[in-house]
């Protein structure tokens, strides 16, 4: 007997989302066949394949846990009801909180909470590898479940993912990337798009995706999560979308300056000793561990060497930056003995919280990409950091109790440093945008709905150095620049297209 079309359609409709389109094509492609016979056999096949695809989507529903529990002495547990509302009744909101508040770690669970997940991934991006994993194994840890199964993640040369995962942690760029073969990202409900005040490029690519996607897709969710800066310009850019603020429980935090040539110290000091000086000021007055900032691994690895000639007792010296392997970058999380001093880079300014942090020692200064339009290269020089990214680090120690924070410079030099990190799109290279642009086939990219778009004028001198290396066509599309050969090769490279 032949199978039904319109019960083949019924039951598709009960599929994961990025099997019911496929279904759904494969069936209407059935349908069009005039030989009775061939037609048949089609639709049993159909038939035979959504039983195993309906099963599939059977035991992932199966898997959700019964009961989530939330952490009381989080903040954002206190506005559970109303999030949870927010989220129901809106494809699209803003979450704004200090690192601290837990919404890395709860909004997942909320959104399990309220059935996201069911028939697809509940995506949640992080601007870097080493919060993508961390997040993963604290969310897992929190539903009785292990990275792989519930909650999984994907980053560059590591794929943790099931086929039982609900929860999929990952970095914008794997996400971006994932937009090459499938536009719609059909298989995603919820995207939760996690620490956007960074305003990296990803960031930005994915916001004015998104704005374009979520149209096409009304059953997608937004989740947009920033520290409590420039939230509104959020919200415009998707029609006035609201805004929670979850805030953060801190206590107050004395802020001290020390600057390298205080004229309180005989003499100029250079920064790894400014950087003990410190340490040895927070040892003497108070307990609980201490967090530096620097800009970079070999300042990190300076700064380590000195701290460990001083020889303090039942003190342990762990470094934090990106290129670490993750057991030692994990070391960080581990519950220890003694005090111990965690040297960093700013990803822990924002994308994790250091647990048991009860001062800060701020040099004050970060890598950041920046384009130079006289040497015509992308670099990455040690720069000051802005104001917020000032205080986003002092607020590192207001967490367990009041906190010190060092700076290692003056007040006036914190006084006269921009208020916000200028967004990466109006310091970086638009030859390689636009030609990463063109490469994953978002479009124009003067047409593109960016949260702050670049001057005209420089995009088009991206476009003509891309010409001069023959990497697109001079004549150009109506909707984007067209990649010749050399263009998709150099589209693959991460580097300068020069």
């Amino acid at each position: 007997m032949t199978p039904s079309i319109p019960n083949l359609r019924s039951r598709a409709d009960s599929l994961l989302l990025a099997d019911r389109r496929a279904f759904h094509r494969r069936i209407s492609g059935a349908q069009k066949i005039t030989s009775q016979q061939k037609r048949h056999k089609a639709l049993t096949t159909i038939e035979a394949d959504l039983e195993t695809a309906l099963a599939i989507a059977k035991a992932r529903r199966a898997a959700r846990p019964e009961r989530i529990a939330y952490p009381a002495e989080l903040p954002i547990t206190d506005r559970h009801d109303e999030l949870l509302e927010t989220i129901r009744s809106n494809q699209v909101i803003i979450v704004a909180g200090e690192t601290g508040s837990g919404k890395s770690t709860q909004l997942p669970k909320l959104c399990l909470e309220l059935g996201r997940g069911n028939d697809g991934w509940i995506g949640h991006t992080q601007p870097r590898r080493i919060a993508a994993r961390s997040i993963a194994g604290r969310v897992a840890e929190e539903l009785d479940s292990s990275v792989g199964g519930l909650v999984g993640y994907t980053v560059r040369f590591s794929d943790q993912v099931g086929e039982g995962t609900l929860i999929k942690l990952m970095t914008d760029g794997i996400l971006l990337n994932e937009i090459h073969h499938d536009r719609r990202l059909s298989r995603y409900d919820t995207i939760i798009l996690d620490e956007a005040h960074e305003r990296s490029l990803n960031i930005d690519f994915l916001l004015g995706y998104l704005k374009e996607l979520l149209p096409k897709r009304p059953d997608l969710k937004l989740i947009i999560t920033s520290a409590t800066i420039d939230t509104e310009r959020f919200a415009e850019h998707f029609d006035n979308a609201p805004v929670v603020e979850v805030s953060g429980r801190t206590y107050p935090v004395e802020v001290r300056y020390r600057p390298l040539d205080d004229p309180d110290q005989p003499e100029p000091r250079d920064q790894p000793q400014a950087i003990v000086d410190a340490v040895v000021e927070l040892f003497t007055e108070a307990d609980g561990d201490i967090l530096v900032f620097c800009s970079g691994e070999r300042e990190i690895r300076d700064a380590a060497d000195a701290i460990e000639e001083l020889g303090l007792r039942h003190t342990e010296v762990v470094p934090l930056y990106g290129r670490l392997s993750t057991g030692e970058q994990n070391r960080v999380f581990q519950r220890h003995t003694g005090r111990r001093v965690v040297i960093a880079t700013n990803v822990a300014e924002t994308s994790l919280t250091v647990p048991g942090i009860r001062a800060v020692v701020d040099a004050g200064t970060a890598r950041i990409s920046r384009y130079g339009r006289r040497t015509k290269v992308q670099r990455l020089p040690i720069e000051p950091i802005s104001q917020a990214s000032a205080d986003q680090r002092a607020g590192r120690c207001g967490r367990l109790g009041p906190g010190v924070c060092i700076r290692l410079y003056s007040e006036e030099n914190f006084e006269d440093r921009p208020d916000f990190t200028e967004p990466e799109i109006l310091r970086t290279n638009l030859a390689s945008v636009i030609l990463q642009m063109a490469n994953i086939g978002l479009g124009d990219l003067a047409r593109f709905p960016f949260v702050e778009a670049p001057d005209s004028r420089t995009i088009r001198d991206g476009e003509l150095l891309l010409e001069e290396l023959n990497a697109i066509s001079a004549s150009g599309r109506r909707d984007g620049v067209r990649l010749t050969k050399t263009g998709r090769q150099l589209a693959r490279l991460p580097i300068d297209p020069r």
